[in-house]
């Protein structure tokens, strides 16, 4: 009988799932969107249940229809979600309150501070290996139990997006044991037990899913799942992790040196390493595979600064789209690539969302510096584009200089549709730029994962021969060198306005 795979991922913007066969071939994808709350500035909120649950079981039902697959040769299930969020949930495993996201998400300050206060830099710098920051859940957990205590009272565990999933539908609490590591400092050891003696600011161990390897089949559909999800009862579901991770998988993070460059709604690197490697302004530790080890960072700004640039500065060509003219992405690119490197002297800093890697700054705000009469949104947009580009370069830079070698760039997203944009990302980091040949990204992980859990595969290393390249962006040497002069500019405008910012 033939056997296929099928893996979902719950994004920032957007729910997507993919069935693949054995070869690794995608017979069927599917999405759906969803919106991302802004409750009040620095706050970001899914819905768990309308979002999160429905999202990934309508995307299932949708994948078993339009491939006219039989849902009994779909023999397991690979799941990823945003991967630092935190939802409270009581023991029926309702949510208590709204999902707090990962680090785009920056109420928890004063519990940051009170941290890094507590435990001081000797203990942060062996525990955390980097400042304490937004994307660290400890921090979520302490802001719930300061805040809301009501809520903090009833809570029976403490989930991640991927961890309430499998709950739902399995009935197991499980989280990959590299998330819980890297996410979850200082509560887990690196193979995923609970470190008790640390958890008393936060909560009790037993409120905390089982740290397991990520292929780990966490548990089979209920009963319940199954209903669902409309795939069999008994379905074998991989404990599932962040979608940076799955996404790194889908893009062939598998040796050392290879270094994915996610571009969605935000950044996010990990280069994969053969020893433990650290150093300022990234995250340092495990990775999905074991025995592997990696650097991670990330951006809060990349597709969330492009959607507001094409709902604000080409309103028009989104309007035309959505009347069935061509995509305003598409559009918005059109006389950018006879503008040079620079943009006419215009630099961006796209802080839209404040800033995590390098600068690790919630309060940052976006500039544009050097508008003149010369300029139009054309410039204007590209300059964006340049920004995020910069951005990447920053934490290439964290990446060499914590002793990352040889780096492969491998990248994944919506962001890999725009060739020109691709050129400016090669150009400004002098380093080649390689795509692959499926950018369906995590959930495309998911499912190349959920083969490993059932079996399908040996282990991470059959993926070599089912993940493949497409295509080589080369960086131009004389665009390079063009950019330099505007990356140091880039860099100084942060650092003589960050009081002016913090100010406003």
């Amino acid at each position: 009988m033939a056997a296929y795979l099928m893996g979902v991922d719950v994004g920032t913007q957007e729910t997507k799932g993919v069935i693949i066969d054995t070869a690794g071939e995608v017979i069927c994808a599917a999405a759906v969107p969803h919106g991302t709350e802004n409750p009040r500035p620095r706050y970001f909120e899914h819905d768990a249940e309308k979002v999160w649950l429905a999202d990934v079981c309508s995307v299932t039902k949708a994948l078993i229809e339009k491939s006219g697959i039989e849902p009994e040769k779909i023999v397991g299930l690979g799941l990823s979600t945003i991967g630092t969020c935190l939802v409270p949930v009581d023991r029926d495993l309702k949510p208590l309150r709204k999902a707090i996201l990962y680090g785009i998400d920056a109420r928890a300050e004063d519990e940051i501070r009170w941290m890094t206060d507590y435990y001081g830099p000797g203990f942060i710098e062996k525990h955390f290996g980097r400042p304490i920051c937004s994307d660290d859940v400890a921090a979520k957990i302490l802001w719930i139990k300061n805040k809301e205590p009501e809520v903090y009272k009833r809570t029976h565990k403490f989930l991640t997006g991927t961890s309430f999933l499998v709950a739902r539908l399995t009935g197991s609490f499980a989280l990959d044991r590299f998330l819980g590591a890297v996410s979850f400092r200082p509560l887990y050891n690196a193979d995923g037990s609970i470190r008790e003696e640390l958890c008393g600011p936060y909560c009790r161990p037993d409120q905390l899913p089982e740290g397991r390897v990520v292929t780990d089949m966490a548990g089979r559909l209920s009963a319940v799942g199954a209903a669902l999800t409309g795939l069999p009862e008994g379905t074998p579901v991989m404990t599932g992790s962040g979608d940076s991770g799955s996404e790194a998988i889908s893009t062939g993070v598998l040796d050392p040196g290879d270094t994915m460059l996610q571009l969605g709604s935000t950044i996010y690197m990990y280069s994969c390493a053969d020893r433990p490697l650290s150093g300022p302004g990234v995250h340092s530790g495990g990775f999905l595979i074991p025995g592997r080890y990696s650097l991670s960072a990330g951006t809060n700004n990349c597709g969330t600064a492009t959607r507001w640039y094409r709902d604000n500065l080409f309103a028009d060509l989104y309007e035309a789209e959505k009347k069935g003219g061509e995509n305003a992405y598409s559009a918005m690119m059109k006389g950018l690539e006879d503008i040079p490197p620079g943009s006419c002297g215009l630099i961006t800093l796209p802080y839209l969302a404040g800033e995590r890697s390098p600068i690790d700054d919630p309060a940052a705000k976006g500039l544009i510096l050097g508008l003149s009469l010369a300029h139009g949104r054309a410039h204007i947009y590209r300059s964006a584009l340049e920004g995020i580009a910069f951005g990447a370069a920053q934490i290439l830079d964290c990446f060499k200089a914590a002793g990352a070698r040889d780096l492969r760039l491998l990248a994944t997203g919506g962001g890999t549709k725009n060739p020109l944009w691709m050129q400016i990302i090669a150009d400004v980091t002098g380093e080649d730029i390689n795509t692959m040949k499926v950018t369906m990204g995590a959930c495309y992980g998911d499912a190349l994962m959920a083969g490993i859990t059932t079996g399908v595969y040996g282990g991470f290393e059959d993926l070599r021969s089912v993940i493949r390249p497409e295509k080589t962006y080369r960086p131009d040497p004389a665009a390079h060198e063009a950019y330099a002069p505007f990356r140091r500019l880039f860099e100084e405008a942060y650092e003589a306005n960050r009081e002016l910012m913090h100010r406003l």
